[in-house]
């Protein structure tokens, strides 16, 4: 998983494209690019995290209000600043970032290894530079080079061009893309979390289809190459609170904000609760599926369906479900709890299930994502920007929900609420508690001497241990 980002405006672009990396450091953090336009492409590429870069002005950027930005996280090549993205033309008219797989670049690299092309890196990104450059040569054009090149690709991608012309393409097969508007400033990005505070309005680009500026706007069908008309959505998202406000870290500010989150969970709409409900007694078999963190919060609500709910529900691991394709059946239900709502190994999952009109609930985090618009229940974890790599008030969020759920469905709703806000006020005045974070932090010094670490835990405690 890696992270894109791109800018147009009156801005400087460095600057704006650093910060919007910041907040896409989640998605990868081993090393990072930017480029930007005056009059050539300037790159620059450095391995490890953004960490504190600011002012941009210190990378020794020219002046430019357009450019793009990656964060990766690795999967073909080494973590070397040579592998980082963007990754320039041969000629250096273009450069280009890439977020996802591309499952077929070897017999790529190969054929145009084959035709005299050269690589200077080890990333199947740099595949899609040189298939671009060689559709260049019969087309003329680089966007439709690029539309050629990017139908030639397998896999989940999204890639973001950057032209020396001052213009800036993208398109998406799987990975996520959103683009933010604001008066003259455009903005391109895996994650509306990092334009938020500077856009009131978003176009969600969709699969198979591609987004260009060229002086003003497009956006267009990858196969037909046919225009579609642009209309920008509002946005709703919370983004007034992405800074530590006076925390060490983004962590320990998550952490104090879980009181809040359980207390959103509790504030849900009720109606909506109510026909889900209904779906869930009528489903025949009840998958519950997450990778990573929101997969051990999927195996805790299965767990809560079946003790309070009496419902046979069955928690499956993202990569793993595989073996139950044949098994879906119109008459399931999916739930899928997902912070960002872009994890690949569950995207899949979910459309193999529309294709079977499996019924699907969401839980997410991030408003307007891809496993909302394929959901048929779709709820949000409301939990405000969540900006560390590992996640905390998310988590609880999912937790919590999971929770209420079951009560729910045993027709003990309301104390389930009660419960919750009991909870969610103890956890409050544990964590605003002086003397509870001296003593956290002498925990802390001493199990961080220890070689090993053993975590016991069962029934409702075990996937909680898992987590740990």
């Amino acid at each position: 998983m890696c992270g894109i980002f791109g800018y147009i405006g009156n801005k400087n672009a460095s600057q704006v494209i650093l910060e919007g990396l910041k907040r896409l450091e989640y998605r990868g953090y081993d090393s990072w690019g930017i480029a930007v336009v005056s009059e050539e492409i300037k790159v620059n590429k450095k391995v490890g995290a953004i960490g504190d870069m600011f002012p941009a002005s210190s990378l020794q950027f020219p002046a430019s209000n357009i450019g793009i930005g990656h964060t990766r996280w690795a999967t073909h090549g080494g973590v070397t600043e040579t592998n980082a993205h963007p990754h320039f033309s041969s000629d250096k008219s273009f450069c280009l970032a890439q977020n996802g797989i591309v499952e077929n670049y070897q017999e790529l690299k190969s054929a145009l290894a084959k035709k005299g092309y050269k690589f200077q890196t080890e990333t199947d990104t740099e595949v899609i530079v040189r298939l671009i450059e060689d559709k260049s040569k019969t087309t003329g054009d680089l966007k439709e080079a690029v539309r050629q090149a990017f139908l030639d690709l397998e896999g989940r991608n999204t890639i973001i061009v950057l032209t020396k012309a001052n213009q800036i393409i993208a398109a998406r097969n799987g990975s996520p893309l959103v683009v933010g508007v604001k008066g003259n400033e455009v903005f391109f990005s895996s994650d509306t979390l990092s334009f938020a505070p500077h856009v009131d309005k978003v176009i969600i680009v969709e699969n198979g289809q591609m987004v260009y500026w060229d002086e003003k706007l497009h956006l267009a069908d990858i196969k037909s190459n046919k225009d579609f008309p642009i209309r920008p959505e509002k946005i709703d998202f919370e983004s007034s609170k992405v800074d530590k406000e006076g925390y060490d870290h983004f962590m320990l500010k998550e952490i104090h904000e879980s009181p809040y989150v359980i207390n959103q969970v509790i504030n849900q709409d009720g109606k909506l609760y109510e026909d889900f409900i209904k779906t869930i007694k009528k489903a025949r078999n009840i998958y519950t599926i997450g990778s990573g963190t929101a997969g051990v919060a999927a195996s805790q609500i299965a767990f809560y369906l079946r003790i309070f709910g009496k419902i046979k529900a069955v928690s499956v691991i993202g990569a793993d479900i595989y073996e139950y394709y044949d098994l879906l059946n119109k008459d399931d239900l999916l739930i899928a709890p997902s912070q960002s709502g872009e994890t690949a190994d569950v995207l899949e999952v979910l459309e193999i299930a529309k294709k079977k009109k499996v019924k699907i609930a969401s839980l997410v985090n991030m408003p307007g994502s891809t496993m909302t618009r394929m959901s048929d229940f779709r709820f949000m974890s409301s939990a405000g920007p969540e900006i560390c790599v590992m996640s905390t008030k998310v988590f609880t969020s999912q937790i919590a929900w999971g929770y209420l759920l079951g009560k729910a469905l045993s027709g003990k709703g309301k104390e389930g609420r009660e419960k919750l806000k009991k909870l969610a006020d103890e956890m409050e005045k544990y964590l605003n508690t002086d003397t509870n974070h001296e003593l956290i932090k002498k925990l802390a010094k001493r199990l961080g001497k220890s070689k090993d670490i053993f975590l016991l835990g069962k029934y409702q405690n075990f996937n909680i241990i898992k987590e740990g």
